[in-house]
């Protein structure tokens, strides 16, 4: 059946179902993950023109990886590649407090 092929974010938004509703939201939740792995892993301060660029292009993208995250884990990866940011930017936070602590 097609519910056995279904990505984990596809099963749980009901795309089999709703197909409307359910690619709307896996849109929504590929954009948001994009974005947060974006401005964690790649993000640079930018002039608002060239971010509003960058940023117009990332949505387009993710009209593409919300076809393939139906039955590929896009979403999933995203998950994962925003969690091992996360916890480097809090390492990289914190070795860094270490080092002005020593410092002073």
């Amino acid at each position: 059946m097609i519910e056995d092929r279904l990505s984990f974010f596809a099963a749980l938004y009901k795309v089999h179902e709703n197909s409307d509703l359910g690619m709307w939201l896996l849109y929504l939740t590929i954009v948001a993950l994009c974005i947060i792995v974006f401005k964690l892993g790649f993000a640079k301060k930018l002039p608002i023109l060239k971010s509003i660029i960058i940023y117009v292009f990332l949505f387009m993208g993710c009209t593409m990886l919300t076809f393939l995250g139906v039955f590929l884990p896009i979403a999933e990866g995203l998950v994962v590649a925003a969690v091992i940011l996360i916890i480097y930017k809090i390492r990289l936070h914190q070795e860094k407090k270490q080092q002005r602590a020593s410092a002073e």
